[in-house]
C-alpha cells in the first residue's frame, strides 16, 4: 500500500503541526477555521480497498483475544509509559512514532520505566495526535474467525498524517484495509463514538449522522440513516446500530465517555448525581435502551453503574474535566481504567474487580490529559488475534434449586476455529481453594454450540466455572481469559414455596450491589401467585412497594432508584402465601 498527497493547503496544515503540542480530543482553534473552510479532505486520501469486503464478516469486540495493542507516541509520556508498562506483560504493545528521534526518546524512557521491551516494537510513520481510538483501524474477522481484517473510516478531524495511519498498520500487520473513504460509500466515524458486541450489535451516539447529514464539511454521502446502517452492515457486519442522543456537555459526543460493553448483555453507565451535568440525558438514553432493545440472547440488558468523578475543585461538566471512569482499556487479562483522586477511584475499581474477578485492574492516573476530552480508551486501540478461537458464552443465571435440566445445570457455549473444534470442558467447582472439576462439553451438530452440565448443588451453593475449547490444530483458548482465577458464577437460590410445592418463586441477585442508582431486582416464579417485592430499612419497616399483584410465572425484572434513598442497608423481601425471601442491599 502508498500513502497519495496532495499538496493543496499543504503549507497551513504543515504550519499548525510543526510544534508537538498537545492537540484536543476535539477540535482546536485553528482546525475550527479548516472545518469552516471545508479545507478538510484535502491534504491526503486514506488508501484501502475502497468497496467492502466480498465475504460475510464480524466486527471484534474489545474483551476478545488480543495480539497487540497500538498507541501513538506523542505527548503525555508518563501516562503511555504506564498503559506500556501493564500491556507489554500480556501482549505485544505496537507504538506508532512520528519520526526516529521519537522512537528514540520512547525507547530510552521506556527502558529506564523497566518495561517488557522485547514485547514492543517501534513503527516510524506520521501522525498528528495521540488519539489513535478514533483513527485507527477497526478490526474485523472474515467469516467470524477466519481471517482478521482492517477497517477505515474517514476521521472527523482535519488531521491528515491520522487519517492515514491504518494504512501503515495494515502494512505492519500484513492485512487488508477495507475503506469507507470514497463515494457514494465514504463515511465519517470515529472511534471513540463506537463500540459492538461481537455478535453485530453496535452502540453510537447521533454524532454519526449529524456528520454525514447533507451540508457536511467532509465530503462524505451525504447520507441517510438508513444508509449509514448499511454502510455498517456491509463492512463491518453490523446488523443492528443503536444510536443515543447526544449529551449536552459531553462537547465531542464520543459514547466511551459515559458507558462501554462489559460483555454481549452487560452495559457498564457513568452515574452523576441528580440532576447534574449530562446525569439526565444519560438516564433517558439508559431507559431508551432498556425499553427497546435486548441483548444479543434475548435478554433485558444488566446494568452495572460506575460514579462520574467532579474535579479536584468539586465541579461536574460544564464547569469542571469530563472524569471518567468508563474511558478504560482491555488487554487480555488486564484492564486499565482512568483513575484521578482515590477518594473517588476505589470505588470505581472495586467495580472493575467485581466484574471481572482474577483480571488484573490497573489503575493509570489520567488528571494530565482528561482535560482534553479523553483517557486511557482515547489513546490505545486493540488488535485482535491473527488466529480466534471464538468462544461466545450465556453467563448462567442463578436458578431455583429444584430448576433442573437432565443430569444438571445446563452450560451451553458457541465455540468456533476456522480449522473446526477438538473439544471442550467445562470446569467448574462450589470452593475456589480446591480444584475444578472437569467435565467434557459435547457438540449438539447446532450452530458450532457445545453443552454439557454441572451436577445438581445444594441450595444456597455458589457455582464457579470456566470453558475451555481447542481447535483441530491444537490451540486451546479459556473464558473467561483470566480463568482459572477469573470465572463465571451463578448461585443456587433459596425457594418460597406453597405448602405442596406446587408454586416456587425466587429472588436472583439483585444487582448492582451495592447500589447508587437505578437497582434491578430480578424475580423467577414456575408458577403465577401472589406475592408482594417491597423494600425495608434495618428496622423492618416499609420504605417502598416495588410489587403487588399476580406475579408470572417465568423471570421478571423490578426497579428502584437508590439515587433517592439515605445511605445504609436495606433489605428487599419477596412474600408470598408460602412465606419470605429476603436479600440484603448496600446503598452507598
Amino acid at each position: 500500500m502508498k500513502k497519495i498527497y496532495l499538496f493543496a493547503f499543504l503549507f497551513g496544515f504543515s504550519a499548525l503541526y510543526s510544534q508537538d503540542v498537545p492537540l484536543p480530543r476535539g477540535l482546536s482553534e485553528a482546525e475550527k477555521t479548516m472545518i469552516a473552510w471545508e479545507q478538510f479532505t484535502t491534504p491526503a486520501l486514506s488508501i484501502g480497498i475502497t468497496s467492502p469486503p466480498p465475504y460475510p464478516v464480524r466486527h471484534m469486540a474489545e474483551w476478545e483475544e488480543l495480539q497487540a495493542l497500538a498507541i501513538t507516541w506523542r505527548s503525555f509520556p508518563e501516562i503511555l509509559t504506564q498503559i506500556v508498562l501493564h500491556a507489554a506483560l500480556e501482549v505485544k504493545v505496537v507504538i506508532f512514532c512520528k519520526d526516529d528521534t521519537v522512537k528514540t526518546t520512547a525507547e530510552i524512557g521506556l527502558q529506564v520505566a523497566g518495561a517488557n521491551l522485547a514485547n514492543v516494537e517501534f513503527v516510524v510513520t506520521p501522525n498528528n495526535s495521540i488519539w489513535i481510538r478514533d483513527y485507527g483501524p477497526n478490526c474485523i474477522y472474515k467469516n467470524d474467525v477466519e481471517e482478521l481484517n482492517f477497517i477505515d473510516w474517514v476521521y472527523n478531524r482535519p488531521r491528515p498524517e491520522d487519517d492515514l495511519l491504518p494504512v501503515d498498520a495494515a502494512d505492519y500487520f500484513g492485512v487488508p484495509l477495507y475503506s469507507t473513504t470514497e463515494n457514494p460509500e465514504r463515511m465519517v466515524n470515529t472511534g471513540g463514538n463506537f463500540m459492538s458486541d461481537g455478535h453485530g450489535t453496535a452502540f453510537a451516539s447521533q454524532l454519526i449522522l449529524g456528520e454525514n447529514a447533507p451540508g457536511n464539511p467532509y465530503n462524505a454521502g451525504p447520507h441517510t440513516e438508513a444508509e449509514i446502517d448499511q454502510i455498517m452492515e456491509d463492512y463491518m457486519g453490523i446488523d443492528r446500530f443503536i444510536k443515543m442522543e447526544t449529551l449536552p456537555f459531553d462537547l465531542i459526543h464520543h459514547i466511551d465517555m459515559h458507558m462501554r460493553l462489559l460483555d454481549e448483555e452487560t452495559l457498564l453507565v457513568g452515574q452523576y448525581p441528580n440532576s447534574i451535568s449530562d446525569g439526565p440525558q444519560i438516564e433517558a438514553n439508559l431507559k431508551y435502551v432498556l425499553d427497546n432493545f435486548n441483548s444479543y440472547y434475548g435478554t433485558p440488558y444488566k446494568v452495572v453503574r460506575v460514579v462520574q468523578p467532579p474535579d479536584y475543585n468539586g465541579f461536574y461538566p460544564p464547569y469542571g474535566d469530563y472524569r471518567t471512569y468508563t474511558n478504560s482499556v482491555f488487554v487480555n487479562k488486564t484492564i486499565l481504567v482512568p483513575i484521578y483522586e482515590e477518594k473517588y477511584d476505589t470505588a470505581a475499581l472495586r467495580v472493575y474487580r467485581e466484574q471481572f474477578p482474577g483480571c488484573k485492574v490497573a489503575g493509570i492516573n489520567c488528571n494530565d490529559i482528561i482535560s482534553l476530552s479523553g483517557a486511557l480508551h482515547c489513546i490505545t486501540k486493540e488488535i485482535g488475534t491473527a488466529d480466534p478461537l471464538w468462544i461466545t458464552h450465556q453467563r448462567h443465571p442463578d436458578v431455583l434449586d429444584n430448576d433442573l435440566q437432565t443430569g444438571g445445570y445446563t452450560i451451553s457455549a458457541n465455540i468456533k476455529h476456522k480449522t473446526g473444534i477438538a473439544g471442550a470442558t467445562v470446569y467448574y467447582t462450589t470452593d475456589t481453594t480446591s480444584a475444578y472439576l472437569p467435565l467434557p462439553m459435547q457438540a449438539t451438530g447446532t450452530a458450532n454450540e457445545w453443552v454439557c452440565y454441572i451436577p445438581h448443588q445444594a441450595n444456597g451453593s455458589d457455582v464457579f466455572y470456566y470453558i475451555s475449547g481447542t481447535s483441530n490444530t491444537s490451540k486451546t483458548t479459556i473464558r473467561p481469559l483470566a480463568a482459572p482465577a477469573g470465572y463465571y458464577k451463578f448461585h443456587v437460590e433459596q425457594l418460597v414455596s406453597d405448602a405442596n410445592e406446587s408454586t416456587q418463586a425466587a429472588m436472583q441477585a439483585i444487582y448492582p450491589n451495592p447500589a447508587n442508582g437505578i437497582t434491578v431486582v430480578p424475580v423467577k416464579s414456575t408458577s403465577a401467585v401472589q406475592a408482594s417485592i417491597e423494600l425495608t430499612d434495618v428496622l423492618g419497616q416499609k420504605v417502598l412497594t416495588l410489587f403487588s399483584g399476580q406475579l408470572q410465572s417465568g423471570e421478571m425484572r423490578h426497579y428502584f432508584d437508590a439515587s433517592r434513598l439515605s445511605k445504609g442497608i436495606y433489605f428487599v423481601k419477596l412474600q408470598t402465601a408460602a412465606g419470605v425471601a429476603s436479600q440484603k442491599v448496600v446503598v452507598k
